[in-house]
């Protein structure tokens, strides 16, 4: 019978422990996500972001020459939606660990597919995808807490930049974006022998945006603003005949513009018509 109460009553605090509230404190290294669109690829980084706390940093309490999980915790990790391009090798669309080894003049950076570990513990060369050299530069101002950032971002590429204490690292990720949109053009636009006008308009923005054909990206937006005249339309058929050397026909299709801007409420615009129109004159 003794036995039954003591059993009981050990399930019993047992229960207790199991259901009473944790207490919530700050993590030490909070976690951190961003996710950045670059081109036509989400780009997402999942790290921790440990402090200085008045400690060396690189050379110390990240040792030079070592493997290190560039952050704390868990592994930090890279996911692309579409294959990218890092020092000029293709990294197919994934979700990656990202390791370092530090070094005075010069960082080894890794991406790898094992993204369960705790840190760099486990961590095994032949999970590898890709090894790359990058060059640590001097920040001017101390960064108190280890931060990765996007830097630089183009319409198809972006540096990652790695930022702690003193040091910066950085690489580049490019992405392709020309193939893709052409393709896109050519299937909803040149074969399409009904393009809508917002097809058109996206069509004609690019070539004009990426300096392509002008004669058709003008055809394009003609098109488009005969169909469905809108103040953004409108402003990039001026523009792009201002480009053709069709001053006279630009500032007549600026002013139209800016009357649809005026009339949709968007001072933007109007200013943007505005000041094609001087520049022409």
């Amino acid at each position: 019978m003794k036995q039954l109460i003591t059993l009981c009553m050990l399930l019993l605090l047992s229960f207790s422990f199991s259901t009473a509230q944790q207490i919530q404190m700050p993590q030490a290294s909070p976690s951190a996500r961003i996710t950045q669109k670059v081109g036509l690829t989400d780009v997402t980084v999942d790290y921790s972001r440990p402090s200085t706390k008045d400690r060396k940093i690189f050379g110390e309490l990240v040792p030079f020459g070592n493997i290190w999980r560039t952050g704390a915790n868990g592994a930090t990790t890279l996911t692309f939606t579409t294959d990218v391009s890092i020092d000029g090798n293709t990294v197919p669309a994934g979700k990656y660990a990202l390791y370092s080894i530090p070094e005075k003049t010069s960082w080894t950076l890794i991406l790898t597919t094992n993204t369960e570990l705790w840190g760099a513990i486990g961590y095994d060369p032949s999970d590898d995808v890709l090894r790359f050299t990058a060059e640590p530069q001097k920040l001017k101002n101390n960064q108190e807490t280890f931060e990765i950032r996007f830097e630089n971002i183009s319409d198809s590429g972006s540096d990652i930049s790695l930022e702690w204490e003193k040091t910066r690292v950085a690489f580049r990720i490019e992405t392709e974006v020309d193939p893709i949109v052409m393709a896109q053009i050519q299937e909803y636009v040149i074969e399409n022998p009904d393009p809508e006008a917002g097809q058109l308009y996206a069509a004609a923005n690019y070539y004009y945006s990426n300096d392509k054909d002008l004669n058709k990206a003008y055809n394009w937006i003609s098109q488009s603003v005969d169909e469905d005249p809108q103040y953004w339309t409108v402003h990039l058929k001026a523009k792009i005949e201002a480009a053709l050397g069709m001053k006279t026909e630009a500032v007549e299709t600026a002013e139209d513009g800016m009357e649809l801007a005026e009339e949709a409420g968007n001072p933007d615009y109007v200013r943007l018509n505005e000041r094609l129109i001087q520049s022409l004159r």
